[in-house]
């Protein structure tokens, strides 16, 4: 794909898509490149720093804990959207893989953690739904039916994606120390090796999609798409802040 020679600099991710998709740099590392400074926020926010540090308060990451088991619910359902969003037989076991890991495997697991922080299932089922869980699941869920694969996968990939940076990132800057944090097993969940195969299957997954239904007119709603869900995930940390501060 070639980018047209006058291009306005505000649409520079549209240059960067169409000139170096055929590079070593994902779509997704031109998305979060158009978003730097979002990114950046959501990322280092301090709620995850202070999450690095075992300095977090035990209230805020139980509130964040029950959201989080909310928020689940809510991607499965895009993973359904994703399968009748499909076209290809393909991607419909792909989005009918990512419902089941979900409602089969990460929702028990996450269950299971919970309890050790002594939440159980049915106290969090009964919880009312924060404002800011509600706004990044039903965004992602508008952007899927409103547009379509691409565009709902635009929006999953700052949680999906972003939580692999950020356990990675923790994990590295605490060293042996982290092991004395009260959050050590979330920073390993994240950090760890099949997680971080799940980011990289995510970004994959998205230059599939931009090869096949790419083209012009869509860099601009695609950098829209994900500036927004990157802000609405620092909303939801932003959330735990503020149930602490309570």
């Amino acid at each position: 794909m070639v980018c047209a020679s006058n291009c306005h600099p505000k649409h520079e991710i549209c240059c960067l898509i169409d000139n170096e998709m055929t590079s070593a740099n994902s779509l997704f590392d031109h998305l979060k490149k158009s978003c730097a400074k979002d990114w950046q926020r959501y990322t280092e926010h301090e709620f995850v720093r202070q999450l690095g540090a075992g300095t977090l308060p035990e209230s805020a990451f139980r509130h964040y804990l029950i959201q989080d088991y909310l928020f689940l619910i809510q991607f499965a359902r895009a993973y359904a959207l994703a399968v009748y969003k499909s076209d290809t037989l393909g991607d419909m076991r792909q989005a009918a893989g990512g419902m089941s890991t979900i409602l089969d495997i990460e929702m028990g697991l996450h269950v299971e953690f919970c309890r050790g922080w002594g939440l159980s299932e049915d106290d969090m089922a009964a919880a009312a739904e924060d404002v800011a869980c509600m706004a990044y699941t039903r965004y992602v869920l508008e952007r899927g039916m409103a547009g379509d694969l691409l565009d709902l996968h635009a929006a999953l990939s700052p949680c999906i994606v972003g939580y692999a940076e950020i356990g990675s990132a923790l994990a590295a800057n605490a060293g042996d120390a982290r092991w004395d944090n009260p959050y050590a097993a979330w920073i390993e969940m994240y950090a760890g090796d099949e997680y971080q195969k799940v980011a990289e299957a995510e970004k994959a997954f998205l230059d599939d999609l931009m090869s096949r239904r790419g083209g012009d007119g869509r860099s601009d709603s695609l950098a829209d798409t994900f500036r927004k869900a990157t802000r609405l995930e620092a909303g939801f940390w932003q959330m735990g802040l503020d149930h602490a501060a309570d």
